[in-house]
């Protein structure tokens, strides 16, 4: 991050500063809403292609662990319930 976008940033945050003290009118505050909202997605990052696909691959992998573990919780339910209950037609 350079120093002029921390210097950007900071006088972002001073002139809310300032503002909120002034009690400026709601159309002012939404154009000081959307200037802070630009100011902060100039810090945001795009991940490269290989960070990408190993998030993908983290995501898909803990989605699938998941799906097994709620479906092998529903097998020992379903078998206690059978168990306790015994089967709905006898």
């Amino acid at each position: 991050m350079s120093s002029s976008e921390v210097e950007e940033s900071g006088g972002l945050v001073e002139r809310a500063k300032a503002d909120r003290a002034a009690k400026r009118n709601w159309f002012s505050q939404i154009i000081l809403f959307v200037q802070q909202v630009f100011a902060e997605l100039k810090k945001v990052v795009t991940p490269t292609r290989k960070e990408l696909v190993r998030y993908t691959i983290v995501v898909i992998a803990f989605v699938v662990i998941m799906m097994a573990l709620v479906w092998a919780l529903d097998q020992v339910f379903g078998f206690i319930t059978v168990f306790i209950f015994g089967t709905p037609l006898g």
